[in-house]
């Protein structure tokens, strides 16, 4: 990985992006779906940092234009591999000698993300284990990518993001690539979870292989399953076990354990043949303390009465919207869009009608973003959150939302 010339290359599809969103400022129509496909190509083949924070906006579907957002959404499943030469210069790295470790390393890898791709290999004792392989020289480059991306992120000041916020979600993706950079802390997540959820009959988490393992490579225990992505079209009572389990464990994990799974990327997930949820990657996991929970659950609560003085008190409290003005009337709207999933009995995640209200209702969210100033803390927590429901609904699931958030409603009212 050159460091100049991956500078030039973001620079570049900075540069691309960014007249794309003047000329919508203007007036103009952009070419989203060109702009897109150049994203993906150049993405694609540099990796790292630019191509994380693509799929992280990818995640938000209510967000970008449709024509964009399909091609970054390719990123999380059809990014090109790095050739194989290149990966086996990390596992010589690793292992030293390959062949005393392996009897055999699949080339091509059957998952590639943005820092690093997995491969399935057989052990020397006949054991089927994935690598989960870091692309090389990448610890090397991140750093001056990471200036890149700052640089990309600017363009949000076009949609008035005040800078502070701007500079706290960098911060916050910033530290978290530094992190997913130590395979060996990820190896330790997982042996966590592992430990945490063993008798919770529902999930499946892969057991991490510490001797097998290093900084830059994490062996795991194969587990088979079909990716989340590819559940659409499975029976629907298959996909509606995997969503309750789903829905079950995000709730488990927030109100019991105070953490989140922050990488929703649905490539994470699978369901095996029994129906259980498997959660490959632990490279992302965040603590929520009960403090900010409790606050955002406050603010549910308003939402769902209706009450928009409460929800710009609740929104104050959390530490945001420090300006003048209460768009009183943006609450409105957004309680109206808001509480038809929280409504008694079954709700629908697949009802376009629920998704068409949000869609309509973010670009006013984000014309007066000015004023509203989401905490730079619930940034990330916002967007896993968000990712995870939009999982929900590619699951197509039918939970009641009301029935489950009732009791968490009630703790949050405690003093």
């Amino acid at each position: 990985m050159r460091e100049r010339g991956r500078t030039r290359r973001l620079m570049g599809l900075g540069a691309r992006t960014g007249g794309a969103l003047l000329k919508t400022r203007m007036g103009g129509q952009a070419d989203w779906r060109a702009l897109g496909e150049a994203l993906f190509e150049g993405l694609s083949e540099l990796k790292g940092p630019a191509m994380k924070l693509a799929q992280i906006m990818s995640q938000w579907d209510d967000l970008l234009p449709q024509d964009l957002a399909d091609e970054l959404a390719r990123l999380q499943r059809q990014a090109e591999p790095m050739p194989w030469p290149r990966i086996r210069e990390a596992l010589v790295l690793q292992y030293g000698d390959i062949d005393a470790h392996f009897k055999q390393i699949e080339e091509r890898p059957f998952a590639s993300a943005s820092m690093g791709q997995v491969h399935r290999a057989v052990t020397q004792d006949d054991d089927t284990v994935v690598l989960k392989i870091q692309y090389p020289g990448l610890a090397e480059v991140l750093e001056s990518d990471l200036k890149q991306v700052k640089r990309l992120m600017r363009l949000g000041r076009w949609f008035k993001v005040p800078q502070a916020r701007l500079d706290a979600l960098f911060e916050e993706l910033a530290a978290g690539l530094r992190e997913e950079l130590d395979y060996l802390a990820e190896a330790k997540a997982l042996a966590r979870y592992r430990e945490r959820y063993q008798h919770e009959p529902r999930l499946v988490i892969p057991e991490p292989l510490f001797e097998l393992s290093g900084q830059h490579v994490l062996a795991m225990r194969f587990v088979d399953g079909t990716p989340l992505r590819e559940l659409e079209s499975v029976d629907d009572e298959r996909r509606q076990k995997v969503a309750e389990v789903l829905a079950d464990w995000i709730t488990e994990e927030l109100f019991t354990y105070g953490e989140l799974h922050a990488d929703p990327h649905a490539g994470n997930f699978a369901a095996d043949e029994d129906g259980r949820l498997v959660i490959y990657d632990f490279g992302a996991v965040i603590p929520v303390p009960e403090a900010r929970l409790k606050a955002m659950m406050q603010l549910l609560d308003a939402t769902l009465k209706h009450d928009p003085m409460a929800m710009d008190e609740a929104l104050l409290k959390m530490g945001g919207r420090q300006g003048q003005g209460a768009p009183l009337s943006l609450y409105r709207e957004s309680a109206e869009c808001v509480s038809p999933l929280f409504a008694p009995g079954e709700q629908d995640f697949s009802d376009v009608r629920v998704h068409r209200r949000l869609r309509e209702l973010t670009p006013k969210v984000w014309a007066a973003m000015d004023r509203l100033q989401p905490p730079a803390d619930t940034l990330l927590l916002s967007r896993a959150l968000n990712g995870h429901y939009w999982n929900l609904v590619r699951l197509q699931a039918r939970l009641d939302m009301y029935g489950r958030t009732a009791p968490l409603l009630e703790w949050a009212r405690k003093p």
